[in-house]
Parts: C-alpha cells; structure tokens; sequence
C-alpha cells in the first residue's frame, strides 16, 4: 500500500498542471456523462480559449461536466466532438461550430481508439483501493476501453471522492496513468422520466410481448421507464443493458429482477454506464451483484445474443413505411445520438426468444400548433435504423412487426399503428411511390 501510496503523491497535480500534459494535435477521449472529470473539462476550456490548440480533437458524449468546452468561443478553437448531443451540445452542433460524430457504442474502442488514434483519455474514477486501482465506477463506456488499448496513451484520471467504485472490468493502476487530479463534486442526477399517457399505453403493449425469465436493455427516456412500471408481474427478469437506470432499481426491489434464468453470467448485472438518481447511484457503487465492463463488451452483439430471450426496448424519432428509423436527428439536424440502439436490435434478433422493440408516438405537434405524423412515407433525415434490422416499432396505435416481411406487408403494418388522421395520406403516398 505504501509504495502506490508514494506513486500516488509523485503524479499528483493541480487540472490546470494536469492539462499541460496535452499539446496542439493530441486527440483526447472523454468517457459519456459523470465519466468526463469536471475540473479537467474546465481547465482544458481556459486552455483552449487562448487560441493555440486549432489542431486539438476532443470526443465526448452526453456531456454533463464540461460545458465550457461548449461555448461557442472555445468550441471555435478547436475540435469539439460529440456523438451523443445534450442541451449543452445542440447550440454549437447546430452551426456547426462542433462537430457531431455518429457513433455505435460497440464500435468506439475500434474506431476512435484504434483506426483514428485518439492518444489522450481523461477520466472521472474512484478513490484509489489499497492495492493501487482506480475504479472507472459508473461510466467505463468507451474511455476505459481506449485506455487500456496496447499503444502509446496519456491518461489523466480525475480522482472524484464522491465517485462509487464499482465490479468489473473497469479498473486502471496507478502505475498506468500520467497524472492525477483531486477534485469532490456531486454526481450530475436525473430524476426518471414521468411517463404520460402516450408512453404507459405503449408500455402496455410492449409488455405483453416480454415473458418471464427475459433478460431486460432498457434505454434513455420516459418510455422505458414506463415499460419497467408495467412489468411488476414478471418472474426472474434479468440485466443486460448499456444503461442501468431507476426502472431497474425498482423492479429489482419489487422481486421482479431476480437474475435466476439468465443464461450469460448468471447472477449478473452487465452494463457499461449508469444514469438517474443518486439513489441508483448509491445502488450500483460496491454492489457484488453489478459489473460494469466496457462498450465493446456489453454492446458487442456476439456477446450480448448468449442472454436468452434478451429485450431490446428503445425510443426513436420517425420511421417511414418501409421499417427506416431516425433516432438521432430532427430531420438532418442531431439532436441526440445513436448510442447502443443497432447494437442490441442485433443482438436482440440473434438472442434465442429475444425481441426488439422501437417505440416511437404516432404525432408530434410543432410550434405553431399543427399536428403532424410521426410515421411517413420516406424518412426525412439520417437514417439510424436501416428496415432490414427493424423487429417491433410501437406507437399509442399498436405494434407492427416488420421482420422479414414484403414492402406491402410492411405499409400495411405501419397504417395500421398510425393516428387514423393520417392513415388515408400515408395510404395515398405508398400508392403514388408504387410501395403498394
């Protein structure tokens, strides 16, 4: 203990020490959410705001802890990358002053590690164990994964005193990084989501598709927050999911989630990251029952598929008459990310009894009042979801699956989901684009 304790001391540093580290051209890895250290972000804000680092790239997502990374004068100073968009990131994306990085979770140890050579990875981590580790705790995402990568890395790690230490692969030596920071800051929380009328009639009907023994990925939002609430009559659910959120917490504490019939590390819970309440925080940190690993293990469809009857439940923004979904963008304009969607409707379909769910409202009003239909002839925007992987899209209206099924097939599915007042326009538009 003693000996990491003195190499603990000797790496010790002040963020604005710390950030010095990184020269003009470094590409830098930041992990999603509360996994991006807050006092680094900043100090790597004030550096870059004196005009020198125009070669700098810095990939995030979700950004919670760095906004100052966001202000449209450092932002126009370097290479801002994100790739899943908050309130902070939509006003510099939108310019585009930043840049928007489409990016699979599964896929980001390879293709921002790897293939692009991102060389600097900052990290949020727990306080340092007895045997020299520190803990990635909450969020080991992708960051973890590009550092541990066998090439030349600097890794900065934020030592967060109020950061949970957490199970599974997720753990870095003080002997590996180049400099520590100290810092005490509370986690940024997220109440759940209330679901409204629309979400728990959807989550009705997803429900009734989910039998017991099923293994649980639930994604962000009101929506699957609401599928969680209707399935309190379930036995012996389980976890496979890139994110653990409150629904999760509660089920487990209602008996539903007992983890018995899973059939890929049994027992387990596996995610990649964490995001809702301090409670669930407090929940996940030093639970044996919880691992967390990184992207490309708990999103690599080769592993995830060994959880039988593993259930893929998830919110997209639009889909058209031939099963194409945009869960990213309004129209060509990113709003919010892709994330672990493709990779778990794959693994969802190679899952034995596994089901993928999209689920979307069948309207939306904009700002001037005017109702319009969620669901289209031909999808306006970036296609995320392409119609070959689509299963299951849900609307207040109903489920459509579409799964190997003939263009004709499928516009008659997807009527049938849609707000009757415009069930006669989408039947009109299939005929004129000769779909039906």
């Amino acid at each position: 203990m003693q000996r990491w304790t003195e190499l603990y001391r000797q790496k010790v540093k002040t963020a604005q020490e710390a950030v010095r580290l990184i020269v003009n051209g470094d590409r830098i890895a930041a992990p999603l959410g509360n996994g991006a250290p807050r006092l680094i972000g900043s100090a790597l804000a004030a550096m870059i705001a004196t005009g020198e680092y125009q070669d700098l790239r810095y990939l995030c997502g979700l950004n919670l802890n760095a906004p100052g990374l966001t202000k449209p004068d450092v932002t126009g100073q370097f290479h801002y990358e994100d790739g899943y968009l908050t309130p902070f990131a939509r006003p510099v994306i939108a310019e585009p002053i930043g840049e928007y990085q489409p990016m699979k979770l599964s896929d980001l140890p390879r293709t921002i590690g790897m293939e692009r050579d991102f060389n600097v990875v900052v990290l949020t981590v727990a306080p340092m164990d007895r045997h020299g580790f520190f803990s990635t705790g909450l969020f080991p995402d992708y960051g973890f994964a590009i550092a541990m990568q066998d090439r030349p890395k600097k890794i900065i790690v934020e030592v967060n005193d109020k950061y949970p230490k957490t199970h599974g692969y997720n753990h870095i030596h003080v002997s590996e990084v180049d400099a520590i920071v100290e810092g005490s800051w509370s986690l940024v929380a997220l109440p759940p989501e209330k679901p409204n009328e629309k979400d728990q009639i959807i989550a009705e009907y997803i429900a009734e598709q989910i039998p017991d023994g099923a293994c649980l990925q639930l994604g962000i939002g009101g929506m699957p927050n609401a599928v969680g609430q209707m399935l309190e009559s379930k036995r012996d659910l389980a976890v496979h999911s890139e994110m653990i959120c409150d629904a999760m917490m509660d089920l487990y504490y209602k008996g539903v989630i007992t983890s018995k019939k899973k059939t890929f590390m049994p027992g387990k819970w596996v995610a990649t990251f964490v995001l809702g309440t301090q409670a669930l925080y407090d929940f996940v940190g030093e639970n044996p029952m919880i691992e967390m690993h990184p992207t490309d293990f708990v999103n690599n469809p080769r592993i995830a598929c060994q959880n039988d009857k593993l259930m893929s439940i998830n919110t997209i923004m639009e889909v058209d008459l031939g099963g194409q979904c945009i869960s990213e963008s309004i129209g060509f304009s990113p709003y919010s990310g892709l994330g672990g969607q493709e990779d778990f409707l794959q693994a969802s379909w190679y899952s034995n009894g596994g089901k993928g769910f999209l689920a979307t409202y069948s309207t939306y009003t904009d700002k001037e009042g005017q109702l319009h239909s969620k669901i289209v002839p031909t999808v306006n925007g970036f296609v995320s979801i392409s119609r070959w992987n689509t299963q299951y899209v849900v609307s207040e209206y109903g489920i459509a699956y579409l799964k190997g099924k003939t263009m004709k097939d499928r516009v008659k599915e997807m009527i049938n989901i849609a707000h009757p007042d415009f069930r006669d326009w989408l039947r009109s538009e299939a005929k004129r684009l000769k779909f039906i």
